[in-house]
């Protein structure tokens, strides 16, 4: 049974590990959920439905599936959990699945499109142009209807099929920071799709505390091929690491978002995790796309606006913007 009738009709844009994981939990909540996709993921959803495995058991669940966002139609929600560089094409492709009511959950890595959308103090409005260049996104897809979502979660997907690791946190709230009844009633559906959730008073806070840490060894591992934890052995590497969160340390604190770690106290926690291999470096090995530009580019945006030097994040950028480019995942 439904938790709430607000919901009902879920639209999964970017059925990959993550959107898979989300998707399929929703289908077991009672949601009429679809999916748009292409090719290989296509063919598997048409035969196999979207099929999750977890704790040891493989479930699947029938969807409706398109290539087509005009036969999937208005949606209730929009769950888009594509990799940032897909981003604009979902922005060109989403009208037929909007109404006014529809809300989108931003369920991405890094700094996204709406971030200093409703957030107050001198930078509210500004468009960032390191993840939103056009202003396409934010005119498709505009913060009113958005509700933001951190995810803390390992997944790994193949087509039509999520693999869930570890890691069951869902972040959700709106770029505004109110409780609103929407995000109210979105939080009571996500746990009963059995996911631990909270209601962020300040969402972009949560989103820049997971950048903090992922902004860095993602794209070292990806110019490495290092798991995160030889990563983080290297005494010159954690330090350069350390540097460039330093340098979004102060960032963070001018617009409003401080962080009140270290980035020795970061460390500790990505530790924990054991040795595993980022999003990225999988990414890379797969010749896709890197989400560089909501990770690293944003991050020197946003020192400039805040008058913060960057010559860490700089490096950083320079050196994996061009092995992106190189490899032609740029």
């Amino acid at each position: 049974m439904m938790v709430s009738e607000s919901f009902n009709k879920v639209c999964i844009y970017g059925v990959g590990a993550i959107g898979g994981w989300i998707g399929a939990r929703l289908a077991a909540a009672g949601c009429r959920v679809s999916v748009l996709a292409r090719g290989a993921t296509l063919d598997a959803l048409q035969r196999h439905g979207l099929r999750l495995r977890e704790n040891g058991i493989e479930s699947a669940w029938p969807v409706q599936v398109s290539a087509d966002p005009v036969e999937l139609g208005v949606q209730d929600l929009v769950v888009i959990a594509v990799k940032a560089p897909g981003l604009l094409d979902v922005a060109r492709r989403i009208a037929p699945l909007m109404s006014p009511d529809t809300v989108v959950l931003s369920a991405m890595n890094g700094v996204p499109w709406w971030f200093l959308q409703g957030f107050g103090g001198r930078f509210e409005g500004t468009v960032l142009k390191a993840v939103d260049v056009t202003g396409e996104i934010g005119q498709a897809i505009p913060a009113a209807c958005v509700i933001g979502c951190v995810v803390h979660a390992s997944c790994m997907a193949e087509p039509g099929y999520a693999q869930h690791h570890f890691g069951n946190k869902l972040i959700i709230g709106e770029p505004s920071g109110q409780q609103t009844q929407r995000v109210l009633q979105l939080a009571a559906l996500l746990q009963a799709a059995l996911f631990e959730v909270s209601v962020s008073e300040q969402i972009q806070k949560d989103v820049w505390y997971k950048l903090w840490g992922n902004m860095t060894v993602n794209p070292i591992s990806a110019l490495t091929g290092a798991t995160t934890d030889r990563i983080l052995d290297d005494d010159l590497v954690r330090g350069f690491v350390s540097n460039v969160m330093l340098e979004a340390k102060e960032i963070g604190a001018r617009i409003g978002i401080p962080i009140e770690q270290q980035p020795e106290d970061r460390h500790a926690v990505t530790r924990k995790l054991g040795a595993f291999k980022t999003s990225m470096l999988q990414d890379y090995e797969a010749g896709k796309a890197l989400e560089i530009d909501a990770l690293v580019t944003v991050v020197k945006e946003l020192g400039a606006l805040t008058a913060v030097p960057t010559p860490f994040t700089d490096a950083l950028l320079g050196l994996s913007r061009l092995q992106a480019q190189v490899r032609g995942l740029y």
